[in-house]
């Protein structure tokens, strides 16, 4: 397989700049994988690889600027750990082909919720917080592990929508994918699934992009960042379909 790695960390940069103001960055970079030829298990493989990174740093610098609840964070991250191990196991043992199938309609899915998620209007709380209902993460964490893109799509709104900060928002989100991220790159490394070359480069292109998107969350907070990537995800899926029937 002849991969072109600096088009990954390109791929990488955008799709994390976009994703962690808008969430759902793996919407772009998963089948953008797929369309360069790089097998399903290590294109989800580098996903998980790269996301562990870029979360992580991305969680710090919002963590040191005292914009999130760290111990609800943490709070959470035993949920989102026991899905996503659950999830990577799961598409650790499905044929390429059938999780090539599974992950273009899950794309088409993930794609049609952001779009309908773009268009609900933000719940008023009055400076409320209203609770989180803990096992809901257990499911995200596995949609995570198995497949990826649309998770923190569904991170931001559950916080948003509990009457979070759209800072303190992408603090939990980045937080949680970190979790799932980690524990099932782990099962996808373990079972053989993991091509350095892949998830380094995407790797870099995640770090950059997610440091880039923080230090302009506030001034960009107002674009469409959910529209702006249903237009780049469903160009994608539309590609990607007419590849593989042609």
């Amino acid at each position: 397989m002849e991969t072109p790695y600096y088009y990954l960390t390109v791929i990488g940069f955008i799709a994390t700049f976009i994703g962690t103001l808008g969430g759902g960055g793996g919407l772009i970079n998963l089948p953008s994988m797929l369309l360069l030829g790089v097998p399903i298990h290590t294109a989800i493989a580098s996903n998980k690889f790269s996301n562990t990174f870029s979360s992580f740093t991305s969680f710090y610098t919002i963590w040191k600027k005292q914009q999130v609840n760290l111990k609800l964070g943490l709070s959470i991250v035993p949920f989102t750990i026991i899905g996503g191990g659950t999830g990577a196991l799961l598409a650790s043992f499905l044929t390429e082909e059938i999780l090539l199938k599974m992950a273009l309609v899950l794309l088409v899915i993930a794609t049609i919720l952001n779009i309908s998620k773009s268009k609900l209007k933000k719940k008023e709380h009055n400076g409320t917080i209203a609770p989180l209902y803990y096992p809901t993460y257990i499911g995200i964490g596995a949609f995570d592990g198995l497949f990826g893109p649309g998770q923190a799509t569904l991170l931001m709104h559950s916080f948003i929508n509990a009457g979070h900060s759209f800072l303190t928002s992408i603090g939990l989100t980045r937080l949680q994918t970190f979790a799932s991220c980690f524990i099932s790159f782990l099962v996808y490394f373990t079972m053989g699934y993991f091509d350095w070359r892949v998830g380094v480069a995407l790797g870099i292109g995640s770090f950059f992009g997610a440091q880039t998107a923080l230090k302009l969350a506030n001034r960009l907070a107002f674009l469409p960042w959910q529209k702006i990537l249903s237009a780049f995800s469903v160009f994608l899926i539309i590609y990607l379909f007419l590849k593989i029937l042609y």
